[in-house]
């Protein structure tokens, strides 16, 4: 289970970094938000990622420690 938490957490830091790095035009098409022609960045969705992320790696690292 601490696997799973941790590798879900760090897929999620991933997604929120690309979220912030790339407009939504660039984004990929299984993404969330993916619009083409626009050329403005989904923050929230960025932000929800990065938190729920966090919040992932929290409990993995609470989970090992038991």
């Amino acid at each position: 289970m601490k696997l799973v938490l941790t590798l879900l957490g760090v897929v999620l830091l991933v997604v929120a970094a690309v979220y912030f790095l790339l407009p939504a035009d660039q984004l990929p098409g299984f993404f969330p938000g993916h619009e083409a022609g626009v050329a403005r960045m989904h923050y929230k969705h960025g932000i929800v990622s990065g938190v729920v992320g966090i919040v992932l790696l929290a409990a993995g690292v609470w989970m090992g420690r038991r």
